[in-house]
């Protein structure tokens, strides 16, 4: 039997969750609502508000999983890529728990614990399986082997997805994040402003190119009518949110065309997306293949994640130095 703490701080979310053998216990996480006055996350702010989060949170999280910290058998805590500050304060605080405790550190990649986030839930897939990370940060398609084995196959050449939703939304003028705002105002409208995606070769994305599509073409309708933004704003939400999940599932297609895998996981913050859920679930069914997408509470960055990976690697025996430190950009 064994009992993870997982600690997730690389971005501006404080969160920490409590697992045993794998079955997440508890799942709390801190918000920090300061950055929507910014548009987006100001890296100092969100690590001083880890700095006041973190000792509450951790302790939370152990209450509502009737956890004591003598009881622990490894403490797993997310070491990059993120805001450097940011997972410093995570990083450092798992790191003296874990010596005073005198149990195991797993480090892990924050990417790595979104494409195990499907673990968190009651159904989980088998290894090997296909998995399309989508977030505010991240966009790429990736090959699980097993917890200690992801081979990358497709990631965005410049925006990720969240960040499209959310630099669009704030053209049409929504509050930070704007992603679930735009999936909400799409929901019953016509998508019926056609944008054109990117022809990215392989199995890469692009995203860029819409923002800049979308820009021009408010702009353009603004000077010909200047309610034009009030007026449409549904049919607006619901043509850039088509356009970015047709950009997805096709990509994820021609994925599991080229690799064979049959067991699909949609992970990332983006996977909370109401219609990307919808659409995934009707392509996989019509092409029989099983489809593992996180429970809302683990779309986003949240701690559960983190310990069903940490217990993953814990499994195999996979530590990490007391020594170690955390590290800001991806490795891939």
């Amino acid at each position: 039997m064994a009992i993870i703490l997982g600690i997730e701080s690389s971005c501006d979310d404080t969160a920490v969750a409590v697992c045993q053998n794998g079955q997440v216990l508890s799942n709390v996480v801190a918000n920090q609502h300061v950055h929507a006055a910014y548009g987006g996350v100001v890296p100092e702010l969100a690590s001083r508000a880890h700095l006041e989060h973190i000792v509450p949170t951790v302790d939370t999280a152990l209450k509502h999983a009737g956890i004591s910290l003598t009881d622990l058998d490894a403490i797993a805590v997310t070491q990059g890529p993120g805001l450097l500050g940011s997972l410093v304060v995570g990083f450092c605080y798992a790191k003296g728990l874990a010596s005073g405790l005198q149990v195991p550190l797993i480090g892990v990649d924050h990417l790595e614990a979104h494409a195990l986030s499907c673990f968190a839930d009651d159904l989980k897939p088998d290894y090997p399986f296909l998995c399309l990370t989508v977030s505010g940060g991240h966009s790429r398609l990736t090959i699980v082997h097993d917890a200690a084995n992801m081979e990358v196959i497709g990631k965005t050449r410049d925006d990720a997805a969240g960040e499209a939703f959310d630099k669009i939304g704030k053209l049409m003028g929504l509050d930070y994040p704007a992603g679930p705002l735009i999936d909400r105002l799409a929901q019953g409208a016509t998508s019926k402003f056609t944008f054109t995606k990117a022809d990215i070769p392989n199995l890469d994305f692009s995203f860029s190119g819409l923002k800049t599509q979308v820009m021009y073409f408010l702009r353009d309708q603004m000077r010909l009518e200047p309610q034009f933004m009030e007026q449409n704003k549904s049919i607006i939400a619901a043509s850039v949110q088509r356009t970015i999940i047709d950009m997805l599932m096709d990509k994820l297609d021609a994925a599991t065309k080229s690799t064979g895998l049959t067991s699909i996981a949609i992970v990332g913050g983006v996977s909370a997306n109401s219609e990307l859920r919808n659409r995934a679930k009707e392509w996989s069914q019509s092409h029989n293949l099983e489809l593992f997408i996180p429970g809302l509470a683990y779309c986003t960055d949240n701690g559960a994640m983190v310990a069903v990976a940490g217990y993953e690697k814990f499994k195999q025996g996979t530590f990490t130095s007391i020594d170690a430190s955390p590290y800001a950009r991806s490795k891939n």
